[in-house]
């Protein structure tokens, strides 16, 4: 089965997204199917506003034609609400070709954070967008209702994955020996990571990413240590070199961080919010409170060997099964034809009631 992914977020940007479907593309290949994808990168792009690092295409309806004839794939899949994928949703729609789509990114929250735009109209041009797929995938149940209460329609279940072969407990103190309290991820502003970095916690605060807001932070909080982006061996030390992951983000739809966290023995301490509430199981695996101090306290105790236990039923070619199964099935929700793996994914055993481990509760 070949896949077509759309996707605005893109190498060389560093995030959830874009780690998300290069693990899955490598899941693909390893059973013999394979993903493609139409990028910023085939496109002429430009600063995005507030966040030049990000690169936005400037897509052209007959470009994009082109090139999804030239990718000639199985299935159409629209990752992102961005310039690209609006374009590649017009042609789908014009063409009457089905395709499916993922909320992975709380923009409406996002931009009233940036620049006050009320909720109710960035949420109606999401769901104007998703609702026009066969099925949109969503990662959580916390965010499957609320979604659903928005009046989002077709909304399919996609647990993450981790690698867990990668991330686990080392023997290794990069941050010296007094207690470490991590976050690793983007550093901006609806990452809320000010509210990390101002607790009173006895210990060393640790920041590994890169964003708008670094250099303001550093400026701010001179005894944090700043790594930077990491990424491999050296991202995998700095989770086994911690003794919390304090995760301060309110937005966030998942987190692969979570896993990762958990995948190296290290608790979690967040906020009782989509995302923390569907991964961390409160009092093994992690602490949720509306005190996030009282959270990273409390995770110090929690036992590291079964956080690790807990994290390997995430696995990326389940996740990828599950993918494989969601899109199958709204394929056959709108009576499209179904790709002639469809027999293989029964033998996966992913077909209508696919629902990856580790995953909370059905959606």
């Amino acid at each position: 089965m070949r896949v077509l992914i759309v996707t605005d977020a893109w190498r060389p940007q560093v995030n959830g997204v874009v780690r998300t479907y290069e693990h899955l593309e490598r899941a693909a290949a390893a059973i013999g199917d394979e993903i493609v994808f139409l990028t910023p990168n085939d496109y002429n792009t430009v600063p995005c506003p507030t966040y030049p690092e990000i690169r936005l295409a400037v897509p052209g309806f007959k470009r994009t034609r082109q090139r999804i004839d030239e990718l000639r794939a199985d299935a159409i899949h629209i990752a992102t609400e961005g310039p690209v994928g609006w374009m590649a949703r017009a042609v789908c729609r014009q063409r009457g070709l089905p395709f499916t789509t993922s909320f992975h990114t709380r923009f409406p929250e996002y931009l009233k954070a940036r620049f006050g735009l009320p909720l109710a109209w960035t949420y109606w041009f999401q769901r104007h967008f998703h609702n026009a797929a066969a099925g949109t995938m969503v990662a959580t149940a916390s965010l499957a209702g609320e979604l659903r209460s928005r009046g989002f329609r077709r909304i399919e279940a996609w647990t993450r994955g981790v690698d867990t072969e990668l991330f686990r407990p080392r023997p290794v103190r990069n941050f010296g020996s007094d207690p470490v309290f991590l976050y690793v991820g983007r550093v901006a502003l609806e990452k809320n990571i000010e509210a990390f970095l101002s607790l009173d916690l006895a210990g060393r605060k640790v920041v590994v990413g890169d964003g708008p807001q670094l250099a303001q932070l550093k400026a701010r909080f001179p005894d944090v240590i700043f790594t930077g982006a990491l990424c491999g061996e050296a991202l995998a030390e700095s989770y086994a070199s911690a003794d919390v992951f304090v995760f301060p983000s309110k937005t966030d739809t998942f987190g692969i961080v979570l896993l990762e966290a958990m995948a190296s023995g290290l608790p979690v301490a967040a906020y009782p919010v989509t995302g923390p509430l569907d991964v961390i199981e409160p009092g093994r695996t992690g602490v949720l409170h509306q005190d996030l101090a009282t959270a990273a306290h409390a995770a110090l105790a929690l036992d590291r060997e079964a956080i690790r236990d807990a994290a390997i039923d995430f696995s990326w070619s389940t996740t990828y099964e599950q993918f494989v199964g969601n899109i199958l099935e709204a394929r056959r929700r709108v009576g499209a034809s179904v790709p002639r793996t469809a027999a293989l994914a029964k033998k996966r055993k992913i077909g209508r009631r696919a629902r990856a481990p580790g995953t909370a509760r059905p959606l």
